[in-house]
């Protein structure tokens, strides 16, 4: 009996210290990919298109077909700055998204030349509830979504801000669109643009896996003379319809709200979803 016991010793230490490795790690390995778009129908989206009513799909602009969401202008006769949004069921805070998309035909009539290939996600957004009948972007942070033309460099996942504006290096940039370092992507390819976003603090733009812009402290335009505005710790998340056709095939999400009150467990999260680069397939 005494031998037993003496050698079951290390081994019940062993499960003990076993037990609480997985305890701490437990959190950030549930982590995982939530697909935001179910590849069928747009059931968990609203929609808001400049000048329509909340719900109002104008024109069948956004559609499912052949498994994407497709951003469509068949049935205007002249965009005329209908500027639409669709919006995601819930807001987020704390998270990682990704979006593939590719642009794909020709600019509808009466597009602003400025929204060639042009569309955005639309992050820390304002409820589409709260948006006017003719007011053309929510209020938000923009990660654009931008394609080039075939011949000249035009960078992608920038960063553009209607109604916000943001801080970086200690201060407050007020500047309404600031450009990635990301290369330029011509053509009909697949994209994969992810933002890593962690409530009012960080915010980082990867396109196809590089790191291409990061920043802080998202916030309200200021009023009363401020200089700084009410911080965004979350919000609602759109998709754009900026006058050029565009297919969104994966939109998907890493929710991070329960990791997002330890740092170092959001760290370890962090650290084992940017260790894989992760490319569309074409």
């Amino acid at each position: 009996m005494k031998n037993k016991f003496h050698h079951s010793v290390p081994a019940l230490s062993l499960i003990f210290v076993l037990s609480l490795f997985l305890q701490s790690c437990g959190t950030s390995s549930n982590l995982k990919w939530e697909q935001m778009y179910n590849g069928k129908d747009l059931s968990n989206w609203k929609i808001k298109i400049r000048n329509h009513e909340l719900g109002e799909n104008f024109a069948n602009t956004f559609r499912v077909e052949e498994g994407n969401i497709q951003v469509r202008y068949d049935g205007y006769d002249n965009y005329d700055e209908q500027f639409g949004h669709l919006f995601y069921e819930k807001p987020f805070s704390s998270y990682l998204i990704g979006v593939e998309y590719r642009f794909v035909g020709d600019q509808v009539k009466g597009g602003p030349g400025w929204a060639y290939r042009n569309s955005g996600i639309m992050i820390h957004g304002q409820e589409p509830e709260e948006m006017t009948v003719d007011q053309d972007f929510p209020n938000s942070i923009e990660v654009q979504l931008l394609g080039g033309n075939g011949k000249s460099e035009r960078s992608n996942a920038n960063l553009c801000t209607p109604g916000t504006q943001y801080e970086k290096d200690g201060k407050v940039i007020k500047q309404h669109c600031t450009n990635s370092n990301s290369k330029t992507f011509h053509g009909d390819q697949w994209v994969r643009v992810e933002v890593l976003v962690l409530n009012d603090s960080l915010i980082i733009h990867y396109a196809n896996g590089e790191e291409v812009m990061r920043y802080n402290k998202p916030q309200l335009d200021p009023v009363d003379g401020n200089e700084r505005g009410t911080f965004l710790t979350g919000g609602t998340i759109s998709l754009q319809s900026e006058s050029h056709p565009i297919d969104f095939r994966k939109v998907e999400i890493v929710n991070l709200e329960k990791v997002a009150d330890d740092p170092k467990k959001l760290q370890q999260a962090i650290d084992k979803l940017m260790a894989e680069k992760r490319m569309p397939q074409q």
